[in-house]
């Protein structure tokens, strides 16, 4: 996803009916410009050093709002853990199960080709593969 500057960011956020604070301008670009699936917490560790009044607290909310109002969403990998995803693009992920990155994969989610959904109104499809990746796979 190409990088947005910070205006571009704070009027997308109003558009988006969002107080664009610098907390949550800057957790945006974060995501936009970092494709890499983080948790919460790893937002927080990232940002951390240089929004110096960032508190776990505020990530975590500021997340909530962005799935919210449908500007982020959330990929439940394992568990309890969920990591964000500013791309809405048709794609899908791939964790490694040694490294536990998660990359995603360029799909065709096309449902119309199924025929046990004809009737079913879809919301939303989320593909989840996990194995090794080429990185870890000589390890």
């Amino acid at each position: 996803m190409i990088s947005k500057n910070m205006a571009c960011i704070k009027s997308f956020l109003i558009e988006n009916d969002i107080k664009p604070s610098i907390q949550r301008a800057r957790i945006y670009q974060f995501l936009v410009d970092n494709p890499i699936h983080p948790t919460a917490d790893e937002i927080y560790n990232q940002l951390n050093p240089e929004l110096i009044t960032l508190s776990k607290t505020t990530v975590y909310n500021t997340m909530h709002l962005f799935v919210e109002k449908g500007i982020v969403q959330p990929i439940h990998v394992e568990g309890n853990e969920v990591r964000y995803d500013a791309d809405f693009s048709q794609h899908g992920h791939f964790k490694c199960d040694c490294c536990g990155k998660v990359f995603d994969i360029n799909i065709d989610l096309n449902t119309s080709s199924i025929t046990q959904l004809k009737g079913f109104k879809i919301k939303s499809i989320q593909m989840l593969m996990s194995g090794t990746c080429e990185k870890c796979s000589c390890q």
